[in-house]
């Protein structure tokens, strides 16, 4: 964990939140192979305007049942490359990258992140046409879901969120509640503001390690990071510490799989991860909570094949 925010000494933190708690402490474009295929009533018409958005973009690859894959926190849709060359032999796959991150332009100063974003994913979702798409959303990407399928459930045919709760600062023990955040939230946000760049890139540097086992994916989250804009960063941070998801998992319908890391090598002992997911999903009807271990929270990344597995899994359902 970095220098930002430290949680109450014996509170279990997964592994994200020390990116989301420290920030790292921690249009849609149809391809040439797209445009060229015939229409048909799940296809978006090749005739229709480009989606246009300061909130997102989405690149879109491969031909079939529609997937939508949503990145984290300061993240690019490039954490997604893999999966989404996997799948695209058989799904239509959008890859979201979210304003503000990872080199995308920001436009909106310390306004509101997610609620914004989640409004937009659902005109994307409704403008091209697409019918009930899979969603899979890494970390704040998965709790975007949550809100999209919570406010949005004719949108959304099913949901797999990738180590990512329902209210992030529920780290802070069962007791914690969205107000009593805020000022955490503030805190953090004004650290990442007034970080200069030197202590910034160390910062970043300390915490990709916590984030994952491999090498290559260290250097990759320490260069998104470092090309998103520190006021997109700071605004996800303060709504993710304040928004508080529970309330509105019983009354949900769409299916969800939540899969989670486990690694007794430096990130989250099992039986913690196991209690802090089995309590923070226990009101969402029928929610399927898979552990993979070995893993920190860059799952797709430190067990691609496992990952890829669970992707099939939740998509053959």
């Amino acid at each position: 964990m970095s220098n930002f925010i430290r949680p109450c000494r014996g509170v279990f933190a997964p592994p994200r939140l020390a990116v989301i708690l420290g920030v790292l402490i921690a249009c849609a474009v149809a391809n040439d192979q797209a445009r060229a295929e015939p229409q048909t009533s799940r296809a978006v018409p090749a005739a229709a305007a480009p989606f246009v958005s300061d909130r997102l973009s989405v690149e879109v690859v491969g031909a079939g049942p529609d997937v939508i894959l949503i990145p984290g926190l300061a993240s690019s849709r490039e954490v997604w490359r893999t999966t989404a060359d996997r799948l695209k032999a058989t799904r239509r796959v959008h890859l979201v990258q979210l304003a503000g991150f990872a080199g995308e332009a920001w436009a909106h100063g310390d306004g509101a992140f997610v609620q914004p974003e989640v409004e937009e994913l659902a005109r994307y979702i409704r403008e091209a046409g697409l019918d009930r798409p899979a969603v899979i959303g890494h970390s704040m990407g998965g709790l975007s879901g949550l809100l999209l399928a919570q406010q949005h459930p004719e949108l959304v045919g099913r949901l797999m969120t990738v180590d990512s709760l329902p209210f992030y600062s529920a780290m802070y023990g069962p007791t914690a509640t969205a107000e009593s955040a805020r000022p955490f939230a503030d805190r953090a946000a004004g650290m990442i503001l007034n970080a200069d760049d030197a202590d910034f890139r160390t910062q970043q540097e300390a915490t990709a390690k916590a984030l994952s086992r491999t090498p290559a994916e260290q250097a990759r989250i320490v260069d998104w990071s470092l090309a998103s804009d520190r006021h997109a960063v700071a605004s996800a941070l303060k709504d993710v510490m304040t928004t508080d998801a529970r309330p509105g998992l019983a009354a949900m319908t769409t299916p969800v799989t939540a899969i989670y890391a486990s690694d007794a090598d430096g990130g989250a002992p099992a039986a913690m991860a196991d209690g802090m997911w089995g309590r923070e999903y226990s009101a969402l009807p029928g929610v399927t909570l898979v552990r993979v271990d070995g893993s920190r929270h860059f799952i797709m990344a430190d067990q691609p094949e496992r990952f890829a597995e669970l992707v099939e899994a939740f998509l053959a359902k």
